[in-house]
């Protein structure tokens, strides 16, 4: 029962979305919290809410806005014109940009709160040794900030596996391409397969935990040079 491809499928589909999304809120997410740390501009604080809105936004609200956006009357449907796609919605793709948007909070937030970390001497510094901003920022930023680039991996990860109310809205329910581990959950909760989602759930609840362990290892070694 349980080694069937039915029950196996939303792992293995979470998996690769939780994944594919980390990388890119890791590529996308490093930018904006660079600036949101340094930059001077009065309105910084507004962009930094609009990223962080996901955090109280109800998951069914993001979730409906996003369908109108993918969906045929929508940027996603002329994007998936290129693909011959009538619309972006209920596809893998919707995924990954609804769990990216959903999740970016989780990541840029320990970012920006790195880099403010260590404060403007370490980069005045490698300045005086005339090292270029690009330099300055992948010599000494990025090496300065990795504490706060693991725990924005973890917290997007982990976030994206335990994604329900927006992927269940732009994806729906459709085996292999948009059903996830949460809404396999709720299917089998639906139709009383009480053993499958026993075994599911188990298995979130042990994946929570290890999260949460992880986070505490990660804090306690980042307080060990300071001492």
């Amino acid at each position: 029962m349980f080694v069937s491809g039915e029950f196996w499928a939303p792992i293995r589909l979470t998996l690769s979305l939780a994944a594919i999304t980390t990388v890119l809120l890791l590529i996308v997410g490093t930018p904006i919290a660079w600036w949101l740390a340094r930059s001077k501009a009065r309105w910084k604080e507004a962009v930094a809410a609009v990223v962080a809105l996901p955090l109280v936004l109800p998951p069914t609200v993001l979730g409906f806005y996003l369908l109108l956006a993918l969906g045929p009357n929508g940027p996603g449907g002329w994007l998936g014109g290129f693909f011959g796609l009538r619309t972006l919605a209920f596809t893998f793709e919707a995924l990954v940009i609804g769990s990216v948007i959903y999740s970016m909070p989780f990541v840029v937030q320990p970012i920006r709160n790195a880099f403010e970390a260590f404060g403007d001497r370490p980069l005045e510094a490698a300045a005086t040794l005339r090292a270029s901003p690009r330099d300055v920022f992948w010599t000494v930023a990025v090496p300065l900030a990795r504490p706060g680039f693991m725990t924005g991996a973890v917290l997007g990860f982990a976030h994206t596996v335990g994604e329900f109310g927006v992927v269940l809205m732009i994806g729906g329910n459709i085996p292999g391409q948009t059903k996830v581990l949460s809404i396999a959950i709720y299917d089998y909760v639906e139709t009383l397969q009480w053993a499958q989602a026993h075994v599911l759930a188990a298995g979130m609840l042990v994946f929570s935990f290890v999260v949460i362990l992880t986070m505490m290892v990660l804090e306690k070694r980042i307080a060990k040079p300071g001492r």
